[in-house]
């Protein structure tokens, strides 16, 4: 055990969402599967045309939007909607009427709800650090209600010693009091402390500046984004790559 334990840190913070859910990741994707179900609508534009509109929209919404928008994500997927229709009309396309850009980020909010589930061998790989003595907080963004179900309905809540969500603490990610907070709830310090999770700023950045141990959740595949300055400590693609040889 001795052995084992060298390898691992005292505790890892764990984000959620596109870390042990499939969740958010690859909007273009999802965005295309929902815009097809609307298609009749869409016309004489195409279901790509629109989603491409929205997926554009998003990005630039979110690279720029206040953190109180995460705390209301079905809002911000309409103003996101909204955003890639006006931006269709001001390019000469067709204007597509304000009642279907609800109703279309609305679908979009029930599908992805629909289309979360775990990624494999996650629940596998966390049971197994917690029986290796490894401290585990679960450090999630996002509105109280929505995330707090998301912890119940995949089964999170008794595979944690510190649960930590921002619509209910009143902090999150990146702000320095959502690790100091976590790593207080564990009584360890951050040289002693991993922290996992797949967004760059929030999970690997921000961290490392308080002396965090980083790994990022590639679970795509799709390697580093050309333009960042961000150096993970660590890359992997499933939670079990964190287990020791011995016991994965």
């Amino acid at each position: 055990m001795a052995v084992t334990m060298t390898q691992l840190p005292r505790a890892m913070l764990i984000d959620m969402d596109d870390t042990i859910l499939s969740a958010y990741g690859r909007p273009d994707i999802a965005w295309n599967n929902v815009a097809a179900e609307f298609a009749g609508e869409f016309a004489p534009l195409s279901p790509q045309q629109v989603a491409a509109a929205i997926v554009d929209s998003g990005r630039k919404f979110w690279a720029t939007a206040e953190a109180a928008w995460r705390l209301k994500l079905a809002e911000a997927r309409h103003e996101v909607v909204r955003g890639g229709f006006a931006a269709l009309a001001a390019a000469g396309r067709t204007a597509l009427p304000m009642d279907l850009a609800i109703r279309l980020a609305d679908r979009f909010t029930a599908y992805r709800e629909e289309e979360m589930f775990v990624f494999p061998g996650a629940h596998d790989a966390i049971d197994a650090l917690k029986t290796l003595g490894v401290k585990l907080a679960l450090v999630t963004n996002g509105a109280a209600d929505t995330q707090r179900a998301k912890v119940e309905r995949f089964a999170l809540t008794h595979r944690f010693d510190h649960i930590q969500i921002e619509g209910e603490h009143g902090f999150g990610k990146p702000d320095e009091r959502a690790y100091r907070h976590a790593m207080q709830a564990l009584g360890v310090t951050a040289p002693e402390t991993w922290m996992i999770g797949d967004n760059l700023e929030w999970e690997i950045e921000a961290p490392q500046r308080l002396g965090i141990y980083a790994i990022w959740m590639d679970a795509h595949g799709q390697g580093l984004p050309a333009d960042t300055t961000v150096k993970p400590d660590r890359i992997i693609r499933s939670l079990t790559e964190l287990l020791p040889d011995e016991a994965a």
